[in-house]
């Protein structure tokens, strides 16, 4: 997606060797134009698919996942990090590990909230070791449902999420793919090559 990368050339920091701070369009400050023209792209992307929910990690993987939500006309549903006094029972939860923030997250979902007649598009900021999307799906596997892609904002293709989706057989569609940083530039993945 031509206008994300131009975006992330614009604005987007490289820090060290792997980590990319979009901090000023995606995941502290969003832009909504951006986002609406993302989620365009997703129900473009998965058109054929009979999504009936949208399914993210809180909270940078929030606005793009609600955009596709509005793009498809479903509900969006979060995987919150943290426990809630109002959510204690009747959870799918799944352990996953923050690699820029070094830690495991313990995530969860309300049963009330997917089900085994559930079609699902997983939506979410980044995709690079696949420890936030293996996350997801072990919970839509917990409920029975059905995953029909994952979506994502920015892949690095240098690290090994795609590879361990790929495995699976799942559909992924990136909207900016990264090959590498070099000299604090982003290097976009030449798919012509």
């Amino acid at each position: 997606m031509r206008l994300l990368e131009e975006r992330i050339k614009k604005d987007g920091q490289v820090l060290g060797q792997d980590v990319l701070k979009v901090d000023n369009f995606l995941n502290h400050q969003v832009d909504p134009d951006l986002m609406a023209a993302m989620g365009e792209e997703f129900q473009r992307l998965f058109q054929d698919k009979q999504i009936t929910k949208i399914l993210t990690v809180e909270s940078s993987g929030i606005a793009p996942a609600v955009f596709a939500g509005l793009a498809f006309h479903v509900p969006v549903v979060f995987a919150r990090k943290h426990k809630s006094l109002t959510l204690q029972d009747n959870m799918y939860s799944a352990t996953v590990y923050s690699y820029t923030k070094k830690v495991n997250n313990h995530i969860s979902i309300s049963k009330k909230f997917l089900s085994a007649d559930d079609r699902v598009l997983v939506i979410d900021d980044f995709l690079a070791n696949g420890q936030a999307v293996e996350g997801l799906l072990s919970i839509i596997d917990a409920a029975g449902a059905q995953l029909e892609g994952v979506g994502i904002v920015i892949e690095k293709t240098f690290q090994k999420g795609r590879a361990l989706l790929d495995q699976r057989g799942i559909q992924v569609e990136s909207l900016a793919r990264i090959a590498a940083f070099e000299n604090g530039q982003v290097i976009f993945l030449d798919e012509n090559k």
